[in-house]
């Protein structure tokens, strides 16, 4: 989505200054190609040399040292797209009131293209009643607005008002680039903690060979990246590669059994568990200490049931909600009696046989049940669409009427 993509990057003046440098770092990583425009303020928090190195390219920081003749039109013509990060106070008030009195506001004045703006200050000025009538005229005129989060502040302060993760923002530049219309992108899952697990599990046989399977990790980590990037503190154990630039605390295992101990130790802790992961159902008795060898004769494996990590979590007193995943194939009566069976809140079903369903792929068709039988069948998507759905069904059951 962002490959190719002219990003200009606006900076004020706060000490969430220092989290465009990253965000400039994600934009860059997702191919786009970046310019940074700073106000004087904002070189009080974050040095023109850092992005400069980031980006290629020395940020615009007033109009009169600059060699284009007329800066901020030249890098408003030039965008795909705006993104404003950090956004204090006084520049979306600015921004709100056309007042361009600085290079940032003049070249967010002279783009047409889409515009996000991502507020940081402390919580009083945030809640302030002028603060939020800037940001309705601000929507009102077609700006998409990310956060803020709640969460530590600048001076030991706590509350609304914490600028949000760069991860957050390359999703709402993305969106508003899709043609997305102006909104306040809703970061509903902000407070939230999260587990999620994805992946195949590996059961060693020898040092060389293990019982798996074709579980790429895809739909576990569309979900753990759909829930960071809604504001979610979020903890993936996999046993595959992680999404690459979501906020995401990456636990890495290999095995049913590290995973079962992995998320039995921190699943107490969250509100959602998500168990996406294609665990082994069973491993060898005994590993091999050598490689097992063709002139040795056909070997003789024994196994044993895996940790059931579900029906673990199923059974604690004061679980987190939960969501399980069945891979079948042909019929979905399995998936069925597993949510019965299991009690749990959700339970995924999807045929991997079918086209587009299958590991690895990029889509997914999945029905939805519930513990009680009901179900609810989705056509085929895309695993962030999924995800996504997902999300808006587990806050809709937590968040009755």
């Amino acid at each position: 989505m962002l490959a190719g993509r002219r990003i200009v990057l606006g900076v004020s003046g706060g000490v969430a200054a220092y989290k465009a440098a990253y965000l400039a770092r994600r934009l860059v990583e997702a191919g786009a190609v970046v310019r940074a425009v700073m106000t004087q303020s904002a070189g009080q928090f974050l040095g023109a040399q850092t992005l400069a190195a980031i980006t290629g390219e020395h940020p615009v920081e007033d109009f009169w040292d600059e060699v284009e003749v007329s800066p901020h039109t030249d890098l408003g013509q030039w965008a795909d797209a705006m993104v404003i990060a950090p956004a204090t106070a006084a520049t979306i008030a600015k921004l709100a009131t056309g007042l361009s009195d600085n290079v940032l506001i003049a070249t967010a004045l002279a783009t047409e293209a889409p515009l996000v703006v991502a507020p940081a200050m402390h919580t009083e000025m945030w809640e302030n009643a002028a603060t939020q009538r800037n940001v309705e005229t601000l929507l009102a005129d077609g700006v998409m607005i990310v956060g803020p989060l709640s969460g530590a502040l600048a001076g030991g302060d706590t509350g609304p008002g914490r600028m949000v993760e760069p991860e957050a923002i390359v999703a709402a530049l993305e969106e508003a680039l899709a043609g997305a219309p102006a909104r306040a992108r809703v970061l509903d899952l902000a407070g939230y903690k999260v587990l999620v697990t994805a992946g195949g599990t590996r059961e060693p046989i020898d040092p060389v060979r293990f019982i798996g399977n074709r579980s790429s990790g895809k739909m576990g980590n569309a979900i753990a990246a759909e829930a960071a990037s809604r504001g979610a503190q979020v903890t993936l154990i996999t046993a595959a590669a992680p999404p690459s630039g979501s906020a995401v605390d990456v636990v890495s295992v290999e095995t049913a059994q590290q995973m079962a101990d992995a998320t039995w130790s921190r699943v107490a802790d969250v509100d959602v568990a998500i168990l996406a992961a294609a665990v082994a159902d069973f491993r060898p008795t005994g590993v091999g200490d050598s490689k097992l060898r063709r002139g040795d004769g056909l070997p003789v494996i024994d196994i044993e049931p895996t940790p059931d990590i579900l029906a673990g979590i199923a059974a604690m007193e004061n679980r987190p909600y939960l969501v399980g995943f069945a891979a079948e194939t042909g019929s979905l009566e399995g998936a069925r009696r597993k949510a019965t069976e299991k009690g749990v809140d959700l339970l995924v079903g999807n045929d991997v046989s079918r086209a587009g369903s299958g590991f690895a792929t990029d889509t997914n068709e999945v029905t939805i049940y519930t513990s009680s039988g009901e179900s609810d069948s989705w056509p085929l998507l895309s695993k962030p669409e999924v995800a996504r759905r997902l999300w808006d069904r587990i806050l809709e059951d937590r968040t009755p009427g």
